[in-house]
């Protein structure tokens, strides 16, 4: 990953296509990109099943300004 990709300030959000369903965020680059190798084992297969269930159980995602703590 070069320089311009580098991960700041964004997360990629899976939102759930149902009320009461759980949304999913990862940090990313502006362009959308995670850096797999970088999450823990539990964001990493969670971010593996919402890419599985993307249309089924959460929307397809979107890229977002990370939340202030």
């Amino acid at each position: 990953m070069n320089a311009s990709h580098a991960f700041a300030g964004y997360e990629l959000r899976f939102r759930p296509l149902m009320a009461g369903g759980r949304d999913y965020h990862f940090p990313c680059d502006a362009l959308g990109h995670v850096d797999m190798d970088s999450l823990s084992e539990r964001a990493r297969l969670n971010y593996l099943y919402a890419r599985a269930v993307r249309d089924l159980e959460v929307q397809r995602p979107d890229v977002q300004p990370c939340r202030p703590n």
